[in-house]
């Protein structure tokens, strides 16, 4: 009998490839075909492009078991996580499509054969809803019919909904149709049979009948001339179903989980209720945390990576809150690698990197957590409504801002403490703050209407590139330069060209599009650029340089060969520097995002400090002797399961298909790719780091050099070293040494115009006995011949130390401007500001300045009126003492 997690994966997976299902791998759960959403929240994400028509179907019908996350919009659970049995941040969805081919029947058969047959669900415990229609669509008697007439349902176990719980859109436009859901009858003990007791009727699977598109906000219901079916079901669920528990925190997948948090607080789960909340919380937040991980994503200040921070730290403050002292949580998310690795194999490739970046983010919380908690325990400003107390919404805004509380993780701490938070308040600071700071957000990336007609009508582009860079090919579409299609561009218009097939590389995996020339009949235009706005559909940016271009005619195709090499060279050389990068730092050293180009490439790597110069030279030396192995570079297309077989390394900015194109060099490196390549290593010439710095926390960036453009580097610096050379009529072997002698020249007559400049400052004039007296406080304000403001600052301390109590104004000539310093003795400080006193002085020498009650300082460019600027101290201090 199917149990466990494990089993039930497999035997969804495999029931649905029994049914003639394309077995396809879960999408990433930073979806890389809808900007509009921050993480994958469902089965269908990966699919989107395909309902709404901007893609090819992968098959006429496809099953997955998609990673998911809820915890942002209308879907934020991240509050109810850990304090009831079914919220979870991360979860996994088990799903099967049809894009066009089976529809309501097949659907409903497919799911319940699944839960009866496969899974031994009861069927008199099993209860379905369907959609009872309103003003925009009617009721959905088909699905009706099907449950009762073909399925066997009782007509008294059908529940009917509406568009709140039984009608499913994309959004305001795009694909939607009414859904059925099968749900599990908990029996009578749980309440009375209706669709809105959730605790009685358990939603087990929703199916959704896209039948419908609307094409305008607020528009009719348009019929879809290929309907399609979209279902997903809880993978958690089910199994908590299966294994008889009334919590998910309960099933074979959490437990482990739910139990380290136990044994590492020494705490027994089940004996404490706000402690069994923590430690479900910390099983729940670790699962997402390692996923999230695994595919490039680390925590940071915003976008995705905020929430992830957001829901580590509030995990570990959980663990602080169980009275786990030590580093912890990187010890759950192992737990999560060993409990779910074999089902997703990129937990065991970056168990390192988990474990590392778990690590560092707890060690940064907790230096600031308890800082935190000691802030809000000696707060002094709180809000008093109706006998309840608030923490001011700015305070709450600058202990997440400063301190990394986020606005939830303080409500728990309010809840435990006796406080609110006002929210209004933190809204507004945030708002503010994201005004300062221009934070953005995550939008829709609009492809224009163009590109989507054309691509509805052409379909992906038929690329070539890989063998030839030139061939004939056929004009099928053109944009012009105000985006509406159009039938031909003049010779000095721009716009794009469409082809039936093409050997340009259009912009994709951190590859920059091909250059090159389109000619045809009476004319040529120049290729500028190639992206892909839809799906595989290549749009060639172009400009006519001479003739007319038309729709229709044949053309010749060419790309620029040289630039195409040097592209090559580079991104050949991105894989052999991730090789020797992991090679000297560690398999944590993954590839987070590159760009290839002529000139240069770029490689982003997670690491957690700067890479030392010692390192560098180590890493250009591996990739510069794979190089000079001169490898053959092979490229072979096969499955994603294959290829990882074969040790293939996947990076995380992609999102591969089916069938994925590996690039071998030699047997050393291999990764998936679908860039353009060398054909031997040697192919690339020499390597050359450039640099080496910091992206964000966790990433660090090489810029590199190949081929010419290794060359000219090379060359640029021998100019250079043959310049300092000249200057300093020393030899290359002697230059270190010749610039090491007038460096500590330099600092030795460094010091002598120092002391000189003191020296000079202390015989300018007896001082001390210039003082006045104004209202029982000595007061000097006198100009030196030195002003720069280390000689001023210095010269006012010993004159404070000999008058003992005072006020000090000193000035002086500061390389043509006026410098400034106020010194107030400290038994004057409640009387006299020397910060205040300076503001009005600097005034007169049109300048501003400012410091603490016993110093500041201030310059000006009128140098001018500085004796009259420094003579007003008296007047001032004899204003201020009044």
């Amino acid at each position: 009998m199917v149990k466990t997690t494990t089993e039930v994966r497999k035997a969804f997976l495999d029931f649905f490839e029994s049914k003639s299902h394309k077995k396809i791998s879960s999408g990433p759960l930073v979806p890389s075909n809808d900007p509009t959403l921050m993480f994958a929240n469902a089965g269908m994400v990966q699919f989107k492009n395909i309902f709404t028509g901007q893609q090819s179907r992968p098959a006429p019908c496809a099953t997955t078991v998609q990673k998911c996350i809820r915890i942002s919009g209308k879907h934020n659970d991240l509050e109810n996580v850990g304090r009831t049995s079914r919220h979870h941040t991360f979860f996994e969805m088990l799903g099967n499509f049809s894009f066009g081919d089976y529809f309501k029947e097949g659907a409903c058969r497919f799911g319940w054969d699944f839960l009866t047959e496969v899974l031994g669900f009861e069927k008199d415990k099993l209860w379905v809803s369907v959609f009872k229609g309103d003003e925009n669509a009617p009721e959905d008697t088909e699905a009706i019919k099907i449950w009762t007439e073909m399925i066997g349902v009782s007509p008294d176990r059908i529940l009917k909904g509406d568009t709140k719980d039984n009608f499913w859109s994309m959004g305001d436009t795009g694909p939607c149709g009414p859904c059925s859901e099968i749900m599990y009858d908990r029996g009578e003990a749980f309440g009375e049979a209706s669709l809105e007791n959730g605790e009685r009727f358990f939603e087990v699977w929703n199916l959704v009948f896209m039948q419908y598109m609307v094409e305008t906000p607020g528009g009719p219901l348009l019929s879809l001339p290929a309907p399609c079916i979209d279902t997903g079901a809880g993978l958690e669920r089910i199994v908590s179903i299966l294994q008889g528990v009334d919590s998910n925190y309960d099933i074979d997948l959490f437990k482990p989980l739910v139990a380290l948090g136990g044994e590492l607080s020494g705490k027994k789960y089940g004996d404490n209720s706000e402690d069994d909340v923590s430690m479900r919380v910390i099983a729940d937040h670790a699962r997402m945390a390692a996923n999230l991980i695994s595919e490039g994503i680390f925590p940071e200040k915003s976008g995705r990576e905020y929430v992830l921070r957001r829901v580590m730290r509030r995990a570990i403050r959980h663990g602080h809150r169980l009275g786990i002292k030590d580093l912890f949580f990187h010890k759950v998310a192992l737990k999560v690698v060993e409990e779910m690795g074999d089902a997703y194999p990129e937990l065991h490739e970056r168990k390192d990197l988990i474990e590392r970046i778990c690590m560092q983010e707890e060690e940064r919380f907790r230096q600031t957590l308890n800082k935190g908690l000691e802030l809000l325990s000696c707060n002094s400003e709180w809000i008093a409504e109706d006998d309840k107390k608030f923490l001011p919404g700015k305070i709450a805004f600058d202990l997440s801002a400063t301190y990394g509380f986020p606005l939830d993780l303080i409500e728990v701490i309010g809840e435990e403490d006796g406080f609110l938070i006002d929210v209004e308040g933190f809204a507004k600071a945030e708002k503010d703050h994201k005004e300062i700071s221009g934070a953005g957000k995550i939008g829709d990336a609009a492809v224009s209407s163009s590109f989507m007609e054309i691509f509805k009508k052409l379909g992906e582009t038929e690329f070539c590139g890989y063998d030839s860079i030139k061939t004939s090919c056929k004009i099928v579409a053109l944009i012009g330069g105000n985006n509406n299609i159009v039938d031909s561009l003049k010779e000095g218009e721009s716009g794009f060209a469409f082809l039936d097939k093409t050997p340009f590389y259009a912009e994709s995996g951190g590859q920059i599009g091909d250059k090159g020339t389109l000619v045809f009949d009476g004319g040529e235009a120049s290729v500028e650029d190639v992206a892909k706005p839809v799906s595989a559909l290549f749009a060639h940016k172009i400009t006519v340089t001479r003739g007319v271009i038309k729709n229709s005619i044949n053309a010749m195709a060419l790309v620029d060969e040289n630039r195409r090499k040097d592209i090559a060279r580079h991104h050949t050389a991105t894989h052999l520097l991730h090789y020797a990068l992991r090679a000297v730092l560690g398999k944590h050293a993954v590839q987070k995002g590159s760009r290839v180009a002529p000139e240069a490439l770029r490689f982003d790597f997670s690491h957690f400090e700067a890479v030392s110069d010692e390192q560098i030279e180590e890493i250009e030396k591996i990739a510069n002797d794979l190089v000079l192995n001169n490898f053959e570079v092979k490229t072979t297309v096969t499955t994603m399961e294959e290829a990882r077989a074969d040790g293939a390394m996947a990076l995380f900015e992609e999102n591969y298909g089916d069938r994925v194109r590996l690039v071998n060099v030699g047997d050393i490196s291999k990764e998936l790719c679908g860039g353009t390549h060398v054909v031997r290593s040697g192919d690339i010439g020499s390597i050359h780091i450039t640099s080496e710095s910091g992206v964000a926390a966790g990433v660090r960036r090489l810029e590199a050099v190949c081929g010419s453009a290794a060359l000219s580097f090379v060359n640029e610096k021998r100019k250079i070293i043959k310049t300092a050379c000249d200057h300093l009529k020393s030899s290359e072997g002697d230059l270190v040494v010749k610039l090491e002698n007038v460096l500590n020249k330099e600092k030795v007559l460094l010091k002598e115009i120092e002391t000189l400049k003191r020296n000079l400052a202390g015989k300018s004039k007896d001082l001390e006995s210039e003082a006045r007296e104004i209202k029982g406080v000595k007061v000097i304000g006198a100009k030196l011949q030195v002003g720069d403001p280390v000689t001023l600052r210095e010269s006012a301390d010993n004159l404070k130390m000999k008058i003992k109590s005072g006020v000090i104004c000193l000035g002086g000539d500061n390389g043509g401007k006026a410098a400034i310093v106020v010194s107030v003795t400290d038994d004057l400080t409640d009387r006299l500001h020397a910060g205040k006193l300076i503001k009005e002085v600097s005034a007169m020498i049109g300048g501003k300045g400012g410091g603490r009650a016993d110093m500041a300082q201030a310059g000006g460019n009128d140098l001018s009126k500085l004796d009259e600027a420094l003579k007003s101290i008296y007047n001032l201090v004899e204003t201020t003492l009044t």
